[in-house]
């Protein structure tokens, strides 16, 4: 027993020491500055450190004042009145007050451009430059907008013509008596530089024409960034090519640089430009054949299974195929595409067949088309012809065939601010097409759509969506025209509340296609995470044989957000009013 007292003794203040002094500090400050100091401060960072005593906390309080206006400096406020004390309870509280005072504002702005001659006719803009500068003559001076001012006038240079542009100085000379604070900067251009000849690096399996018909830059373009990133990101999306590095290769005119960095040495006069800067093309090529299958749900068309085979070279061609098994409908499908040409077009052909059982209306579908794609992501047009022949059954009655040649023309504009997570801007999709020729058409008609969304930010959390769609098929009868090209509404990106093209023309029991197509849509988001949100929403819409006849069904609901890494996941509860009842809906992706 007293071993064992003896070695409590002995570790007791071993053991005290181990946890460190417990206190707590007091943070009275302002705004934002209270967060500053509680993320930054060493009273906190050092609280629960078993190497803190009462001795080490009196030095940290000691130091707090001056540590404390370092940091209130850095937004701005320089002249602060601040006050540190300690009080002697056995758990001692340290309370830190801050009064920022007035904060110290930008005066003048002197800013140096040294270069930046041009050998073209169209010179640099100086003035544009220094009209972007971020921290004019009357803001706030705060550390952090002052290099970010900075980094983001040199990116501006570099980004286009002079990629080897310096800061060579900066200078902030803050006065804190009379709360101003003046800044001066030099930034030296370098040579202009232009793109030279393209150089392609690691391909095998596929011709050189898919990597040189997608350069838009030409030999003797000014250098720019945006252009750089540009074709890179349309050779990854062809699909070829696992990885893809388009850079222009400043390696080869380091002899030159050196050249130049030596004449500024000795005080001789600089080039104005630089041999071009060769165009390089780095791929890795996607194994040429690939074979995948897949299992999944859709509360749109229930239980899927599915199988893809593709190969990335026949006879020049690239081939996609799918058999998607679904409960509502079956698919199968072949397209082979061209290589996009030098002019920017991407031509395609392929065939499918397609059966749906929707809401007691069968059909079975075959067709063949063609399709010619061209513009870029903000502006994306085609035109397309389509072959196509049905079969429709519709509550049991006989089935009718009906074909048709349609001519379709499709435009989308896409300006958005992101165009996997959206959160600003808007999508518009709008088609014109018809068979108007008595060619392999039993009916002729002209059908149009629009389509849109708008996303309207309200704050750094909270998004309203608004989505509309309408529709209107024009002809002599309906019979003879293929229900595909008739519209219905319903479903995880029509009117929610309601089951998959639920809403149409009734037709005995079952539910048909209409002539028009009217639905729209208002949600308001909140993401109270980064990757997590909420949602609530009212959709409305019908499908009808004349404008009169549409009569909006409408539904509401709530629902989660999920920001994964392949795009928004919706999961909604919506009501639908009319059919009073509840469903479920998932969905992956924006709507169109």
């Amino acid at each position: 027993m007293r071993a064992l007292a003896l070695m409590a003794v002995l570790l007791l203040p071993g053991l005290l020491m181990a946890q460190g002094l417990d206190y707590r500090v007091q943070i009275n400050a302002p705004g934002k500055l209270d967060t500053l100091l509680e993320q930054n401060l060493d009273l906190v960072r050092f609280r629960g450190n078993p190497r803190t005593d009462r001795d080490q906390l009196q030095r940290l309080v000691r130091a707090a004042p001056e540590q404390i206006r370092t940091l209130v400096a850095t937004e701005g406020f320089y002249t602060p009145l601040v006050n540190v004390s300690m009080n002697d309870a056995a758990t001692p509280v340290v309370t830190v007050e801050v009064q920022p005072g007035q904060p110290t504002l930008v005066g003048d702005v002197q800013i140096d451009l040294e270069g930046f001659e041009s050998t073209s006719e169209k010179p640099f803009d100086k003035d544009a430059l220094k009209a972007g500068w971020l921290l004019p003559k009357g803001a706030v001076f705060q550390q952090e907008a002052w290099e970010t001012a900075k980094r983001s006038m040199l990116r501006a240079v570099v980004q286009t013509r002079y990629p080897r542009a310096q800061m060579t100085e900066s200078e902030a000379v803050v006065d804190p008596e009379n709360r101003v604070a003046l800044l001066r900067l030099k930034l030296e251009s370098g040579p202009e530089m232009r793109f030279g000849q393209l150089r392609i690096e690691g391909l095998r399996r596929y011709p050189e024409s898919i990597v040189r018909n997608l350069n838009q830059i030409k030999p003797g373009d000014y250098y720019d960034e945006a252009a750089l990133q540009s074709y890179q990101a349309k050779l990854q999306d062809t699909g070829y090519f696992s990885s893809v590095e388009v850079s222009a290769d400043l390696s080869a005119v380091l002899g030159e640089q050196m050249e130049a960095a030596e004449a500024k040495n000795e005080g001789l006069p600089q080039p104005e430009t630089m041999a071009p800067l060769p165009l390089l093309v780095r791929v890795i090529e996607n194994k040429r054949k690939n074979a995948s299958v897949g299992l999944g749900y859709s509360t749109n068309t229930g239980y899927r299974v599915s199988g893809a085979y593709d190969d990335l070279s026949i006879f020049g061609l690239k081939m996609k195929s799918a058999l998607t098994l679904e409960q509502k409908k079956q698919t199968a499908r072949g397209d082979f595409y061209f290589p996009t040409t030098a002019d920017g077009y991407t031509d395609s052909f392929g065939a499918a067949v397609e059966r749906k059982d929707i809401e007691g209306e069968i059909t079975r579908t075959a067709s063949i088309a063609g399709k010619r794609a061209w513009g870029t992501p903000l502006l994306e047009r085609s035109i397309s012809i389509e072959f196509l022949t049905e079969s429709k059954t519709v509550d049991g009655l006989p089935s009718t065939v009906s074909r048709s040649l349609p001519l379709t023309y499709a435009v989308t504009w896409r300006k958005l601010d992101n165009l996997v997570f959206p959160t600003k801007g808007y999508v518009l999709n709008a088609t014109l097409g018809g068979a108007l020729l008595p060619i392999l058409t039993d009916e002729k008609f002209i059908r149009s759509t629009a389509r849109g969304i708008m996303y309207l930010p309200l704050g750094s959390k909270s998004t309203v969506i608004l989505r509309a769609e309408l529709g209107a098929l024009a002809s002599a009868t309906k019979v003879g025209v293929p229900a595909t090209y008739l519209f219905r509404a319903g479903g995880d990106n029509s009117v929610r509340g309601y089951g998959y093209q639920e809403l149409g023309v009734k037709e005995g029991d079952a539910t048909v296609g209409g002539r028009y197509l009217a639905t729209a849509s208002a949600e308001y988001q909140y993401w109270f995470r980064p990757t997590w949100g909420a949602a609530v929403f009212y959709d409305a819409g019908n499908a009808a044989d004349s404008l009169g006849g549409i009569h909006p069904k409408s539904g509401y609901g709530v629902g989660a957000r999920y920001k994964s890494p392949v795009g928004p996941i919706n999961v909604d509860v919506a009501y639908g009013h009319a059919v009073r009842k509840a469903r479920l809906h998932f969905s992956l992706g924006f709507t169109f």
